[in-house]
């Protein structure tokens, strides 16, 4: 699509959306799979001043009701009419305006609000993340993320994440090249760098890991010179993932970013900079940090404890809808997440403080177990959780995504040994056929327990 076409489309579905009462502040909910049609409603929403509020395609009919519940749209883009109890138009996935909806300009509006992704969390309860950024974009300065006019953007994520959707509503606003894939493929994923010549790539570890286990011949054989940036975020990445990719295609050209959607505080690592920390996220780069323990007392380095964070400004960057923040005072939230900072001031991440599991009074952190078992070249995907158990409070649990007729548990039992202490090593497994993580490397280890607790 040209900028022209988008441009153009954009305007007709605005002046759509105005026609069924949609304006300045309200939101529209976007339910589109990766496509075309997703950015034209994005910018859609921009141009007559409302706020995109992104979900997943896929959602059951449920979900996407309580979101629906929470957001209160005008409409709904990518539901079929009469599947929601709701006032606002639905629309369903292909919807075009009719041809008489004019494509002319739309009178100027700032939306209040850029983006609205929502977000289950840990605790799988929906929740809007609406950014306290206006829809306004200074194009003066460098792009934040690499993206450069007349570059190009591969983005192999899903775009009702908010790092897809950040990442390649600036490369389209820098002037660059934005090529998105319908779900990613690993393969597919490099090819289509090839054949774009593409200078900037979005993953996370999951598709990391996807891509490393490749097949050399056919890992190899695509022609990646093109790459100035790989950006991975949005889940932990193990040291070992992070190294082979590095040992691949040079430390220079990867780059790591730690953040929130809510965005109070980030941090940024370059690869150079990670091999001389490994393990680390980066110092900050926005924001202020602070690590604590459980009575809110700051911790020195090498110390672990609960990450906090806050704007450097004070002013909010974001507000929920349907949620409410875990607040320290003095402007300070934590989204859970434990880690420490080293004598450089290099943060390194632990794992959710809700996910943590207590066996017989030692910590067990799931994402470091998960790691180690994603190096096994049979394990597609893995998530590791704690069941309750007489003796020691809580067992470790593995649900692992491969072939069991070609990994058993004690193969994986053994791999483990030389990795992780025994203590952590899980003592129960259980194999299934499907993904556990999404597209977006994220995963629900509340629900997965809660499917798997007794229910009398």
């Amino acid at each position: 699509m040209t900028r022209g076409e988008l441009d153009a489309r954009a305007n007709q579905l605005g002046h759509d959306l105005l026609a069924r009462g949609a304006g300045v502040g309200d939101f529209v909910t976007i339910a589109l799979p990766n496509s075309v049609d997703w950015f034209v409603a994005y910018v859609a929403c921009w141009k007559i001043g409302a706020i995109p509020q992104q979900v997943s395609s896929r959602l059951p009919r449920r979900e996407l009701a309580e979101i629906v519940a929470l957001a209160q749209p005008k409409v709904v883009l990518g539901a079929e009419p009469g599947t929601l109890d709701t006032s606002a138009d639905c629309l369903p996935v292909g919807y075009r305006p009719s041809a008489d909806v004019t494509t002319g300009p739309l009178p100027d509006a700032v939306s209040p609000a850029w983006k609205a992704p929502s977000s289950g969390g840990s605790t799988g309860r929906p929740k809007l993340i609406v950014t306290s950024d206006p829809s306004l974009i200074d194009v003066e300065p460098a792009s934040r993320f690499g993206n450069r006019p007349g570059g190009c953007l591969v983005m192999p994520g899903p775009l009702y994440h908010n790092g897809p959707a950040m990442w390649s509503c600036d490369a389209l606003l820098q002037g660059g090249h934005v090529v998105t894939m319908a779900r990613f493929d690993a393969e597919g994923t490099l090819a289509a760098v090839a054949e774009h010549r593409a200078d900037v790539l979005y993953l996370v570890p999951t598709m990391m890991r996807r891509i490393l286990h490749l097949d050399d011949a056919t890992r190899l054989g695509y022609d990646l010179s093109s790459l100035r940036l790989v950006w991975h975020l949005a889940e932990p990445c193990p040291i070992w993932l992070k190294q082979a990719w590095i040992d691949w295609l040079g430390a220079e050209r990867i780059i790591e970013l730690y953040a929130g959607t809510e965005a109070q505080a980030v941090t940024i690592i370059t690869g150079p900079e990670w091999l001389e920390h490994p393990g680390s996220v980066g110092r900050p780069s926005g924001g202020e940090f602070m690590v604590t323990d459980d009575d809110g007392n700051p911790l020195p380095a090498g110390e672990q404890g609960e990450i906090w964070m806050r704007p450097s400004d004070g002013l909010p960057t974001y507000r929920y809808v349907g949620a409410e923040s875990r607040q320290l005072g003095d402007g300070w939230e934590s989204l859970g997440d434990v880690g420490w900072f080293d004598a450089d001031g290099y943060l390194f991440l632990g794992d959710r403080k809700l996910d943590m599991i207590l066996v017989g009074g030692a910590n067990i952190y799931p994402a470091e177990v998960e790691g180690a078992l994603g190096e096994h070249p049979g394990v597609r995907s893995v998530a590791v959780i704690g069941l309750p158990d007489d003796d020691k409070g809580n067992r470790i649990h593995a649900i692992v995504q491969a072939d069991p007729a070609a990994v058993t548990a004690d193969d994986l039992r053994t791999f483990l040994a030389d990795r992780l202490t025994s203590y952590k090593i899980p003592r129960t497994w259980e194999f299934v056929e499907t993904p556990l993580r999404d597209d977006a490397g994220k995963v629900r280890r509340s629900a997965l327990r809660a499917d798997r607790l007794p229910t009398t």
